[in-house]
């Protein structure tokens, strides 16, 4: 297939799911073995085992009330649960085509290179790796195998971003000149996570840093954070729950975010561009649309409470996308340089806000050719 027409079938794929069309996408179903069945890992079993272009072979996870939670849930019979001790089958099988990585962050870089070299295309929840020369050997890993690599950012194929970013490219706003974004998760995630999570700035800041760059088309060129730990359970593991980040961009566009691990509201999800021809902003989003008006006020119901409901599309086209560049009809959106970039900015945010100091990256010095 030539590359026009598998940019042609991307773009109809992407935009008739965003309608809810169904596309032609062939008899052939993609084999897929689930890796972690954890809060992502559930969260993408859910979206494989809906989607018709797919078929979960297996899931492999070392709890067992997790795997019998799923198993009592779904009810599965053509899907074969395995511990981790148990799965170098999945990459001797050939009815295996892809991988999903969803096992803490520490495992990825060793199971997406495994995946690769066996011949399996590998959607891996990020950081591929807990270092830059990791990222490196996983993406030369996947250069060598011929198979797609797809890290993922998710909110990329939230439809509202989405919409953001192309009446940016658009120039529907004019020139840029700040962008605000705000994450705050709805409660405190589990010590158990939170040790395996890589800190506030790999684990939450990552997705707005990638959002921001994406939407911009560029990359900044200082960063500057402050971040502190009021829940004494952060400062026990030496991170932080709230954090102010700033970066400055080559075109004078100037970003401000602010994270934090926990409203009790809900999970605050908010962006705005603001330009020389107006703003554009995208809030959040409510199980429903009803407002309520009476003699006392007017009311609405919470936001989505998780994350699982906030980016419920984004996740569902971030697997049909998987799907279109493991079947050949795209590649993938999310490149070696994009994994690299964010990676890095997140490292220079964490040094600014450990050290108080503006932080600057120069990006003429690349690790590796194989990440330009």
């Amino acid at each position: 297939m030539c590359a026009a027409a598998a940019t042609d079938y991307r773009y109809l794929s992407y935009e008739a799911g965003l309608k809810g069309v169904k596309t032609n996408v062939g008899a052939n179903k993609v084999g897929i073995a689930l890796f972690g069945l954890g809060r992502i890992g559930t969260i993408h079993f859910e979206k494989i085992l809906s989607n018709p272009r797919s078929e979960l072979l297996y899931c492999v996870e070392k709890s067992q009330s997790r795997t019998d939670y799923v198993q009592n849930k779904w009810k599965l019979s053509n899907t074969r649960m395995l511990t981790p001790t148990e799965s170098d089958v999945i990459f001797c099988d050939p009815q295996v085509t892809a991988v999903v990585i969803c096992t803490p962050t520490q495992t990825h870089e060793q199971l997406v290179k495994k995946a690769l070299e066996s011949g399996k295309a590998v959607l891996c929840e990020k950081p591929l790796s807990l270092t830059i020369e990791g990222t490196v050997k996983c993406y030369e890993a996947a250069s060598k195998a011929g198979k797609p690599l797809l890290c993922a950012f998710n909110r990329r194929f939230d439809p509202g971003f989405k919409n953001i970013k192309d009446r940016v490219e658009r120039g529907d706003v004019g020139q840029i000149q700040v962008v605000k974004t705000c994450s705050r998760d709805s409660t405190w995630p589990s010590l158990e996570y939170l040790n395996t999570s890589g800190g506030l700035f790999h684990d939450c800041a990552i997705h707005d840093i990638d959002l921001i760059c994406w939407i911009l088309g560029e990359l900044p060129t200082s960063v500057y954070a402050h971040s502190h730990a009021f829940n004494s359970l952060f400062k026990d593991i030496d991170d932080f729950d709230t954090a102010g980040i700033v970066m400055n961009f080559p075109s004078g566009v100037i970003s401000l975010t602010d994270l934090s691990r926990s409203a009790v509201y809900g999970y605050d999800q908010r962006i705005e561009v603001f330009g020389s021809k107006g703003m554009l902003n995208s809030g959040n989003i409510r199980p429903t649309g009803v407002v309520s008006h009476c003699s006392n006020g007017s009311t609405a119901v919470p936001i989505c409470y998780s994350f699982a409901s906030r980016y419920n599309d984004a996740y569902s086209f971030e697997i049909e996308h998987f799907l279109d560049t493991v079947q050949g009809f795209s590649e993938a959106e999310i490149r070696p340089h994009d994994t690299y970039a964010t990676s890095k900015i997140a490292s220079a945010c964490e040094e600014s806000a450990r050290t108080g100091k503006i932080v600057k990256i120069n990006w003429e010095q690349s690790c590796s050719v194989t990440l330009l």
